[in-house]
C-alpha cells in the first residue's frame, strides 16, 4: 500500500520528509516488535496496528527513496537535440521495425552528462529517397555512435498507456536516434558482463527459431515462449490471445517457469537417490528442489525476467529455503515475500497490469486450493481453480484492459495442456538443442492448438467489452467475487456475485440534450479528436501511423474509444491522406463499426477502399444535426482541386449551446483565404484546433482576427522534426489573447460545449504523476 501511494502521487516527498517517514517506519516497527509481548486482545490490535502503520511507512519512504534516485539520472535539458558521440553496449534484444532497428543502449562514456541506460532507434531512413542499408547489429556489441537525444516522453490519453511511466519502470532516462555519421563503428563483438553473455544467447536462440521457420505463422510465439521477446508476436495474434484469454500462456508465465523447475528437481531427485554417497550426505527432496531452483533462475534470466517469472522464481526459492531449513511454510506467506521481494527489487513493478494479474491469480488459486477438506477429484480440482481464476480477475481485467473473454474457461481448457506440457518444452529443447523436427514438433503443436482456440476467437461473443469502471466499484465487485469463492457454507455466498452486476452495467455519462464533450487526443505529431454528443459519436482524424505494424489508431484510439464506452461510431472524417492524419484509419475501420465515412481520401486509398460504399467526399455545405448539435463542413469547395493535399483538407466547425468548434485540419494560407472570402463570419469560433499544426505556412493574421478564438490547440509531438509550432505563429495566436495549449505539454486536451464556463481540462493536470516531464 505504500510504494502503490507512492507511485500515484503527484510528486515526490522531500528528503526531509522521506527521512521523517523512514524514522517514523523504524519507531513503529519497533514499537510492534516490543508489542508482542503485551497481553490481552488490545494488545494484539495495538501489534497488528503498529506493524501496518510501519509498514505503510516504510513502502512509501523506501519508493520515494528510489524514485529519487533514478529520476536524478537525467538528460539536462540543454543536451536535447545535440549530436553526442558516445561509447556504449547493445543491451537489449534488437528489434527491427519498417524503417530501421531499436534497442536498448547502455552507455560506458561520452562528452555529455547522459543517463547510463537509453533507448536507441537507427532508422535507414525517413523518406524513401532516403532509405539506406543498416549495418548488423547484435546484443552484446560495444559501438561508438553519434545520436540525438531527448528526455522521456509520451503520450498521455484518458486510459491510455503511460509510456513515461514505462520507461522509468525499465530504467530508461533519455531517448534518441542514431545520425549519420562516418565515426558509428562497432568496437567491440563481444562485451564482457554476464548480462550481456545472457542476451547473446537470447538473440542465438532466437536467430534459430527465425531460420528453422523463416514463413511459419506460430514461430514469433515460440520465440516468445523459449526467450521470452513477445514483440515476435504479431498484433493479429494477440487480439485473438485477448479474444479468447489465453495471452497469459504464450508469455513466460509463472505455469512455465515452474514446470521446468520441476521437470529438472524430479530428474535431480532422480539420479540423487541412485548415488549413495550423495544420499547419505545430503536428502535427494532438498537436492532436487535446489537444483530446480537454479534452473528457474536460468530461465527467467533467458526469458526476459518480468513480473511473473520474478514472482514465480521468489516463490520457488521460499520453498526451497523452507525445505532446506525444515520449516513449514505457509502459502500466503511465501507470496506474500514473492511480492515484497518484487517491490523491493523493482518498486514501479506495482504500476504494470502484469504485477495484478499475475499476484491475483496465483492468489485466488490459494484461495480455493489450500485448507480445504475432502476430496473432488482431479477433474473437480480443474474445473474449480479455473473458475476461480475466471471470476476472480473480472475487475481486474475491467480495469486495466475494459474487456474480459467469455470463452477464457474452454479456451484455456484446450490450450494449458497443450502450450504448458508439450509446445512449451518442444520449444526450450530447441532452444538448447537446434534440431529441426523438435522446432517442427513445437509449431505443429501450436498449430493444433489455434485451430479451436481460432474458432473461439471468431464468435460473436466471445469477449465482454464496456467502459473503464472507476476504482470503487472494481474494489467491491472483487471484495464479492471473493466472497463467492469461499468453501461451502460460508453464508450467502451468491451476494458476491451479485456485486459483479453494476460493475458489467455500468456506463459513463454522456453530454445532455444539446450539449458536445469534445477530446483532443495526444497522438504525437498528428491529430484526433473525438466530439460527442447525447447519442452519437464522431472520429475527426486518425493520428500517425508508426510503422507497417503500429498505429495510433490500434495503440491509441481504440483502447480510448473503448474505455469511454464508445461501442460504434456514427462518423468518421478524415481530412486527408497525409499519414498524420490517417495513418490509423484502416486500424479505426477494422475495430470498431462505423455508419460513415467523409474523407478528402484519393480513391485508392485502402481507408476508402474499406470503407466502401459508405464514404462521401467531404464538401462545403454539407450539414447535419445530432442531439441538438449542429455540424457545418466548410471546406473544400465541391469539384475545386488544389496543388497541396493539406489544401484539400476537410474544415469541420461543430456548434452547441451557443458556443463553437473549429477544426482546422492541415489547411495552408491559400485554404485560409478562400474561406474568408466564402464567409469570414462563419469562422468565429471559442475554440479552435490550429491549422497544421502551428506551420508557418498557417494562421495568417487575417484568419486569427477572424476566428477570435478564447482557446487554441496545438496539437504537436514532442520536439518534432518539424519544429511545430512556429514561434511566430505561436505569438501571432498569444497576441490575439486566446489561451494557449499544446498537447505535447498536457497531454489530451477535453473540454465541453455547453451553457457551463469553457474550462479546457488537461490530462496531465488531471492525473499528474510524478515523473512527467521529468
Amino acid at each position: 500500500m505504500g510504494v502503490l501511494y507512492c507511485q500515484l502521487g503527484a510528486s515526490l516527498p522531500s528528503g526531509v520528509t522521506q527521512l521523517v517517514t523512514a524514522g517514523g517506519a523504524l519507531a513503529a516497527g519497533g514499537l510492534a516488535w516490543g508489542a508482542r509481548r503485551w497481553q490481552g486482545r488490545s494488545a494484539r490490535w495495538a501489534h497488528l496496528f503498529l506493524a501496518l502503520v510501519g509498514t505503510l511507512l516504510a513502502g512509501w519512504s523506501f519508493a520515494a527513496w528510489r524514485a529519487d534516485l533514478r529520476l536524478a539520472d537525467a538528460l539536462p535539458g540543454a543536451w536535447e537535440g545535440r549530436d553526442v558521440v558516445l561509447t556504449g553496449v547493445v543491451a537489449s534484444l534488437p528489434q527491427a521495425f519498417e524503417r530501421g532497428v531499436r534497442f536498448t543502449f547502455h552507455v560506458d562514456s561520452g562528452p555529455a552528462p547522459v543517463p547510463p541506460v537509453i533507448s536507441l532507434a537507427w532508422y535507414r531512413g525517413f523518406r524513401e529517397d532516403e532509405m539506406h542499408a543498416l549495418p548488423e547489429i547484435h546484443a552484446g556489441e560495444r559501438w561508438a555512435l553519434t545520436v540525438r537525444l531527448k528526455r522521456p516522453h509520451g503520450n498521455v490519453n484518458p486510459h491510455g498507456f503511460d509510456y513515461e511511466g514505462w520507461l522509468l519502470q525499465q530504467g530508461i532516462r533519455a531517448t534518441g536516434y542514431v545520425r549519420p555519421a562516418e565515426g558509428n563503428r562497432r568496437i567491440e563483438a563481444r562485451a564482457p558482463g554476464m548480462m550481456y553473455a545472457i542476451e547473446r544467447l537470447r538473440e542465438a536462440a532466437r536467430e534459430r527459431f527465425r531460420q528453422a521457420l523463416p514463413d511459419a505463422p506460430y514461430a514469433g510465439v515460440l520465440v516468445a515462449l523459449a526467450v521470452g521477446d513477445q514483440r515476435s508476436i504479431s498484433p493479429e495474434l494477440w487480439r485473438v490471445f485477448a479474444r479468447t484469454g489465453i495471452s497469459h500462456l504464450v508469455a513466460i508465465s509463472g505455469m512455465h517457469v515452474t514446470m521446468v523447475a520441476a521437470l529438472l528437481a524430479a530428474l535431480t531427485g532422480w539420479v540423487w537417490r541412485r548415488i549413495p554417497a550423495l544420499a547419505l550426505r545430503w536428502p535427494a527432496q532438498q537436492a532436487g528442489v535446489l537444483a530446480g531452483f537454479f534452473m528457474a533462475l536460468v530461465y527467467c534470466l533467458l526469458a526476459g525476467w518480468g513480473v511473473p517469472a520474478q514472482r514465480t522464481l521468489y516463490m520457488l526459492g521460499c520453498v526451497a529455503l523452507a525445505l532446506v531449513l525444515r520449516r513449514d511454510t505457509a502459502p500466503s506467506r511465501v507470496l506474500a515475500l514473492a511480492l515484497g521481494m518484487v517491490l523491493i527489487l523493482d518498486p514501479w513493478a506495482i504500476t504494470a497490469a502484469g504485477f495484478w494479474l499475475s499476484f491475483g491469480a496465483v492468489a485466488l488459486l490459494f484461495l480455493v486450493s489450500t485448507g480445504r477438506i475432502g476430496s473432488e477429484g482431479r477433474l473437480g480440482g480443474v474445473l474449480r481453480t479455473q473458475w476461480a481464476v475466471t471470476l476472480g480477475l473480472i475487475p481486474a481485467l475491467l480495469v486495466l484492459f475494459q474487456q474480459f473473454s467469455l470463452v477464457s474457461p474452454l479456451a484455456n481448457a484446450i490450450a494449458i495442456p497443450l502450450v504448458s506440457f508439450v509446445v512449451t518444452p518442444l520449444a526450450l529443447l530447441f532452444a538448447l538443442l537446434p534440431l529441426q523436427i523438435l522446432a517442427d514438433l513445437a509449431h505443429g503443436a501450436f498449430a493444433l492448438t489455434m485451430v479451436p482456440v481460432h474458432w473461439l476467437g471468431s464468435l460473436p461473443g466471445a469477449a465482454w467489452h464496456q467502459a473503464a469502471p472507476p476504482p470503487a466499484l472494481a474494489v467491491v465487485a472483487t471484495l464479492g467475487c471473493l466472497w463467492a469463492l469461499l468453501p461451502r457454507g460460508t453464508p450467502a455466498r451468491w451476494l458476491g456475485l451479485a456485486t459483479l452486476i453494476p460493475l458489467v452495467l455500468w456506463t459513463p455519462s454522456r453530454p445532455l440534450e444539446g450539449e458536445a464533450r469534445v477530446t483532443v487526443l495526444d497522438v504525437g505529431q498528428g491529430l484526433a479528436v473525438h466530439v460527442q454528443t447525447a447519442t452519437h459519436d464522431l472520429l475527426y482524424d486518425t493520428g500517425p501511423a508508426f510503422s507497417a505494424d503500429a498505429n495510433s489508431g490500434e495503440r491509441i484510439l481504440l483502447p480510448y474509444l473503448r474505455a469511454a464506452g464508445v461501442r460504434h461510431l456514427q462518423a468518421l472524417v478524415v481530412t486527408h491522406q497525409d499519414n498524420d492524419h490517417a495513418g490509423g484509419a484502416e486500424a479505426v475501420l477494422d475495430g470498431i463499426p462505423v455508419d460513415e465515412v467523409r474523407s478528402s481520401l484519393p480513391e485508392n486509398h485502402p481507408a476508402r477502399l474499406i470503407a466502401g460504399p459508405r464514404d462521401t467526399p467531404c464538401a462545403a455545405g454539407q450539414a447535419w444535426e445530432w442531439d441538438g448539435v449542429r455540424f457545418d463542413m466548410l471546406h473544400p469547395e465541391a469539384g475545386t482541386g488544389a496543388s497541396k493535399t493539406n489544401d484539400q483538407a476537410c474544415v469541420l466547425r461543430v456548434e452547441a449551446a451557443g458556443r463553437r468548434l473549429l477544426l482546422t485540419s492541415d489547411i495552408e494560407a491559400v485554404s485560409e483565404a478562400r474561406l474568408l472570402q466564402r464567409d469570414a463570419a462563419a469562422l468565429a469560433s471559442d475554440v479552435l484546433v490550429v491549422p497544421h499544426h502551428g506551420s508557418r505556412t498557417s494562421s495568417t493574421p487575417a484568419f486569427v482576427a477572424a476566428t477570435a478564438p478564447r482557446w487554441v490547440i496545438f496539437p504537436v509531438g514532442y520536439r518534432n522534426r518539424f519544429r511545430h509550432p512556429s514561434p511566430e505563429v505561436w505569438a501571432r495566436w498569444a497576441l490575439s489573447g486566446a489561451g494557449m495549449l499544446r498537447t505535447d505539454a498536457l497531454g489530451a486536451v477535453s473540454f465541453g460545449l455547453g451553457p457551463g464556463p469553457l474550462e479546457p481540462e488537461a490530462e496531465r493536470v488531471r492525473q499528474p504523476r510524478y515523473w512527467y516531464g521529468r
